[in-house]
């Protein structure tokens, strides 16, 4: 079924979708300029180091070598944003992952405004309130870019049925290749899958079969072409490297595992508010029972139908990780908002009712939790004035948007969406870079190592773990010499800079190390770290 929206209505809805995302990017990116690399943001930052030093490729690269996991596609865009600077920072780093989210703002909007502007930014408000979406916004998250990817896929698909829009079958598949050269093969096979849902759903035979039949194709081209680069860039060996890394080690478990349930259960952490209120929505529209669902209804079916097989899908594999489903997100955020596109049910009412006082509450209720994390964290979180300044007001603005008609629904769930994101841009992200801190000692490192150069041994940091977030801020050319076992140092030479944790230090049995002083001792990734300086023997 078609909705005959008047051009000027249709216009209007595309403002205002642009409006939002633009609205949401500087959301996004606030706050971000040269903050401290830390976590799983270092291997990309280090890959878009290394091709500002040595120009574009095929596959990204550590130490010099290519890596057999990702294409360079995220890469190449912190590269260009990086290279008016002359440097990579978390800004550029962010930026392609924040305008992807934004992305799916405009997109969550486009879809659900032409029945209801109410949903459509109480979509959006649900979207911006789970958990995962906020933390991998600001990170460089290929996961949020597939999400993107797979959303505008379901929009073209379901535009074209629904809002009488043109059929651009060239930009769906042109989405399927931007979406394997973001992220492999699992980048093609979740839009195809989100668009087949789709298709199943409505019956629409003819269209699920040709189009499926044509996403395998590409599929197999694509792989094809991966294999190829795979081979020119690496040889036979790194070819083999990207078949373990990016087929075998998803499905056998070695890059992570989890159970069988694991998306459907974890998600009610890691994915609210959106996901539990989704299923509760759910719920509401199976206990209301209408044998001919209306077009608003049908979209939240639709998404229901996506989202489960995002699920499904990706419950196959035994690598499992929670940002690996955060295409279904959207799906969920509409799903979770639909009470307010609905006038009659008792259900609805009181999921309503829910999610106002959720929204109403929040700000309080943040402020209750950062006076327990106090408690951990003394000393990080001693200096929480502002914030509770802040939530505060978010607090008073909330209560009285309550006794404004027009304000009731928008008014607590925007005090809420600031108050979340407020807390995590001024309090959660400062916590983690702090506990997680990994700049400050590989500088003082650094420092020493330029004073006095000889060669770096990074012992037991691991070559692709721990070691990327130590080189990540060298920022440079340098290969250290990579050691695991204590037996591996023994033929290392002076003079030498030697780094290593304190426990494995302390667990050393060679008399040589042992009786080293070390010249540096702090906190790297949340553990103690020493510096130990090798030098020659002095002849009497």
């Amino acid at each position: 079924m078609n909705i005959a929206l008047p051009s000027g209505q249709r216009a209007t809805i595309r403002r205002q979708s642009l409006g939002l995302g633009l609205l949401a990017l500087l959301l996004f990116i606030v706050g971000n300029w040269h903050q401290a690399i830390i976590g799983f943001d270092s291997r990309f930052v280090l890959f878009a180091q290394e091709m500002l030093r040595h120009g574009p490729s095929f596959f990204p690269t550590t130490y010099g070598q290519p890596y057999a996991d990702y294409l360079a596609t995220s890469t190449l865009l912190t590269w260009l944003l990086s290279l008016p600077l002359g440097q990579v920072t978390s800004l550029t780093a962010w930026l392609p992952t924040a305008v992807a989210s934004a992305l799916i703002v405009v997109l969550v909007y486009r879809l659900t405004a032409p029945y209801s502007p109410r949903w459509g930014l109480l979509s959006i408000a649900m979207l911006l309130l789970s958990s995962t979406f906020i933390s991998e916004t600001r990170a460089v998250s290929l996961d949020q870019m597939l999400a993107a990817v797979a959303l505008a896929v379901f929009y073209l698909g379901y535009a074209h049925d629904h809002f009488a829009a043109a059929k651009r079958l060239h930009w769906v598949f042109f989405l399927l290749l931007l979406g394997f050269a973001i992220r492999g093969p699992i980048g093609l096979v979740i839009p195809t899958g989100v668009l087949c849902s789709y298709y199943l759903i409505n019956r629409q035979w003819r269209q699920l079969f040709s189009f499926g039949l044509l996403a395998l194709a590409l599929l197999a081209a694509c792989v094809g072409l991966l294999l190829l680069l795979a081979k020119l860039s690496g040889g036979e060996d790194f070819m083999h490297d990207v078949i373990r890394m990016q087929f075998l080690g998803r499905m056998d478990g070695s890059e992570g595992s989890g159970g069988v349930l694991y998306y459907f259960t974890s998600s009610l952490g890691n994915y609210a508010l959106a996901y539990p209120l989704a299923l509760l929505v759910l719920l509401a529209v199976l206990m209301d029972g209408r044998r001919a669902p209306a077009p608003a209804l049908k979209l939240v079916l639709y998404c229901a139908a996506a989202a489960v097989l995002v699920m499904l899908g990706l419950s196959v594999p035994q690598a499992k990780k929670a940002r690996y489903i955060l295409p279904m997100l959207p799906m969920a955020a509409i799903i979770a908002a639909y009470p307010f596109a609905v006038t009659q049910g008792r259900q609805f009412a009181w999921l309503r009712a829910l999610m106002l006082g959720i929204w109403t509450l929040l700000p309080t209720l943040l402020a209750i939790g950062l006076m327990v994390a106090r408690r951990r964290y003394p000393e990080p979180l001693a200096d929480l004035e502002l914030i509770f300044v802040v939530l505060g007001t978010l607090q008073v603005l909330a209560l009285l948007a309550l006794l404004r008609s027009r304000l009731r629904t928008y008014g607590p769930a925007l005090a809420a969406v600031l108050a979340l994101w407020t807390t995590y841009i001024m309090v959660v992200e400062p916590l983690e870079r702090q506990v997680y801190d990994t700049r400050t000692f590989s500088l003082a490192v650094k420092a020493h190592v330029q004073q006095q150069p000889a060669p770096l041994v990074l012992h037991a940091l691991g070559k692709d773990a721990k070691a990327i977030k130590f080189m990540v801020n060298f920022d440079c050319d340098k290969v250290p010499l990579f050691t695991q076992l204590p037996a591996e140092l023994k033929p290392v030479q002076a003079p030498a800079w030697l780094v290593m944790s304190q426990a494995d230090f302390q667990a050393l049995d060679d008399p040589r190390l042992r009786s080293i002083t070390p010249t540096l001792t702090a906190a790297f990734d949340k553990n103690p770290y020493v510096l130990l300086h090798l030098a020659k023997a002095t002849t009497p």
